[in-house]
């Protein structure tokens, strides 16, 4: 347990050194479209801070892979629903997403058919390396 403690606080801290240049981009965007045109000191404070535990958490959370007793079912799962959890509360924490069931009806669907996109371009990429590597070594037996 220690050790997949250490793991998710190890991977947390180099994730979120890069959740502040996100929230960088999407102030950015956020000005050049004019969707916002200024932020108070406290909005962007609870930004960067929100951001930051936001990176942390997604990437502390990754060390599910690592745990061997877990199937990679469940891991994606856990994975999945920290995820969701973890940009929910903070979308909704900073007002990034309206606060009704409308909004987080359509956040929600559009995370799991993204969610499910990116585990699908995964498993692809792997059945295909996989297969590679079977060819290679049946060719090397030969």
């Amino acid at each position: 347990m220690k050790k997949h403690l250490s793991q998710f606080v190890m991977r947390g801290f180099f994730a979120a050194a890069f959740g502040p240049i996100v929230l960088a981009i999407i102030y950015a965007i956020l000005g050049a479209t004019g969707a916002v045109s200024t932020l108070s000191p406290g909005e962007v404070a609870l930004g960067i801070l929100s951001i930051t535990l936001m990176a942390f958490i997604a990437g502390g959370v990754t060390m599910v892979y690592q745990i061997e007793s877990l199937p990679l079912l469940s891991a994606i799962l856990i994975h999945g629903g920290a995820l969701y959890l973890d940009y929910l509360i903070l979308y909704l924490v900073n007002d990034w997403l309206p606060k009704n069931m409308t909004a987080i009806s359509i956040f929600t669907l559009i995370f799991v058919a993204g969610f499910a996109l990116i585990w699908l371009g995964i498993y692809l990429f792997t059945r295909r390396k996989t297969a590679q590597l079977n060819k290679k070594l049946q060719g090397d037996r030969r």
